[in-house]
């Protein structure tokens, strides 16, 4: 039995995200879905009856038998375009991304959108059909003529985009309630291609199966999208503690030293300015001062000859006197 603290904390503990199996029963749904999808195709091809539906449908003009509808389908659609859609659902899988701790829901979406972009991307180039508004005759089914519309990428795009929520969903009855709501959308999208004459019949049927395999063949990709999780987070800790290791570079700031209270007692005094000899400057208590001369070095002064004897003092020797001049005795006696 567990205490009630348990329970909190199991309470508390963030749900972890389900990973889908291919188990027998989506592994038999995925090969019904490719017979379908291969059925498609060489109908086509063989300008058997989905050509002719889909002719039935183009004549029939359905944007001129519902002209008040026209307006609203035209921005019902943008939820089949690859951009917008895309924006949305990243936005909403990077918040559960942050709650859950896990990249699992941002890499579902790449890996789907991948998925769709290379498979569906292929079979328009390869197959070339042209539209209802660019068709040459009546009864062909236009393949190969340089065109990129089979299968619809609005339709498949809304199957896998808002599929995608569905098939991350935490709860069983949270998936049934999201598959339905993306099934409603991707079925609306692609009978607006149709409505507005942009798609055959024949291609948005061809976008419901190509979109619903690439949900089905998700769980083959769940192995490497964990390695790429694993891979990615260990990545970034590594990426942050680098960072945190080497510290920024801080500038040095110049501190200045802390003046003394004998500083403030003594005078300002103003520093004298070396200009010419004539001007002067006067401090501030009015005494007047000369400019500053220029420094000499040693070797440009003028040597001075140092005067007296050179010899050395010796005390047996009597002074030397200064000489006579003519004048020298005047005035002395002699024997005096």
């Amino acid at each position: 039995m567990r205490t009630n603290d348990e329970l909190v904390q199991v309470e508390e503990r963030p749900t972890e995200p389900v990973r889908p199996r291919m188990t027998r029963t989506r592994l038999g749904i995925f090969v019904a879905t490719s017979v379908v999808y291969l059925a498609i195709v060489v109908g086509v091809l063989t300008t058997s009856w989905p050509v002719r539906f889909d002719w039935q449908v183009m004549l029939f003009r359905p944007y001129k038998q519902w002209p008040e509808i026209h307006t609203f389908l035209d921005y019902f659609v943008v939820l089949g375009q690859r951009g917008p859609t895309a924006v949305a659902v990243a936005a909403w899988l990077g918040w559960r991304t942050y709650k859950l701790g896990t990249l699992r829901p941002l890499l579902v979406l790449g890996t789907s959108l991948l998925l769709l972009n290379a498979t569906v991307g292929a079979a328009k180039i390869g197959m070339g059909r042209l539209g209802p508004h660019y068709a040459t005759s009546i009864g062909s089914n236009e393949m190969f003529a340089g065109g990129d519309i089979f299968p619809s990428g609005h339709t498949a795009n809304a199957v896998v985009t808002w599929g995608v929520l569905a098939y991350l969903a935490t709860t069983p009855r949270t998936r049934r309630v999201a598959s339905v709501i993306a099934a409603l959308l991707a079925l609306g999208v692609g009978m607006t291609t149709v409505y507005l004459g942009t798609h055959w019949m024949s291609d948005v049927t061809l976008g419901w199966t190509a979109g619903l395999l690439v949900l089905l063949a998700l769980p083959w990709f769940e192995a490497p999208m964990a390695h790429a999780e694993a891979w990615l987070l260990t990545l970034w800790r590594r990426v942050r503690e680098r960072g945190a290791l080497v510290p920024a570079p801080v500038a040095p700031v110049a501190v200045a030293a802390p003046r003394s209270p004998a500083d403030d007692q003594q005078p300002a005094r103003e520093p004298v300015g070396v200009g010419s000899r004539s001007a002067s400057v006067r401090s501030p208590e009015g005494r007047p001062h000369l400019p500053a001369r220029p420094h000499t070095s040693r070797s440009e002064r003028t040597p001075v000859t140092p005067t007296g004897s050179r010899r050395p003092p010796n005390p047996d020797r009597a002074p030397r006197t200064s000489p006579l001049g003519p004048a020298a005795g005047r005035g002395r006696t002699v024997g005096g």
